[in-house]
């Protein structure tokens, strides 16, 4: 059974660091481009960051910087990481496939067709 798991997440002051993970399974993982996206209450969910089978990376120009995409394909595992965080990065933080395998898919959340539970990142003080 496709599963992603999401982990990781948890509360933070402005300027902390997370690093998010991504469990696969079910699937060949490493065919497979994997998108993080988010949703803050109110707000439409966004795409952050996404890693290409070839590790080709993506990153929306606000976490530019500050937010690392990585793949470990032995591990069946997807990583972000997120450094000098700021309140506006406060969500639940997705995991998702790519629909079609060795495409680079990239931010938009049409272009994935499976999901984790999410994982949320609160960032106050």
């Amino acid at each position: 059974q496709l599963q992603l798991v999401e982990s990781g997440g948890g509360s933070v002051q402005p300027g902390g660091s997370l690093r998010l993970s991504c469990a696969a399974s079910g699937f060949t993982l490493k065919d497979y481009t994997i998108g993080w996206f988010r949703q803050a209450p109110g707000k439409e969910r966004e795409g952050v960051s996404c890693i290409s089978n070839t590790f080709n990376t993506n990153y929306a120009d606000s976490v530019k910087g500050r937010f690392t995409v990585s793949r470990d394909n032995a591990e069946k595992t997807v990583y972000l990481q997120m450094n000098s965080l700021k309140p506006e990065d406060q969500g639940i933080y997705y995991c998702a496939k790519c629909t079609v395998p060795f495409r680079q898919c990239g931010l938009t959340s049409s272009e994935y067709d499976r999901w984790g539970q999410g994982t949320q990142v609160t960032v106050s003080s």
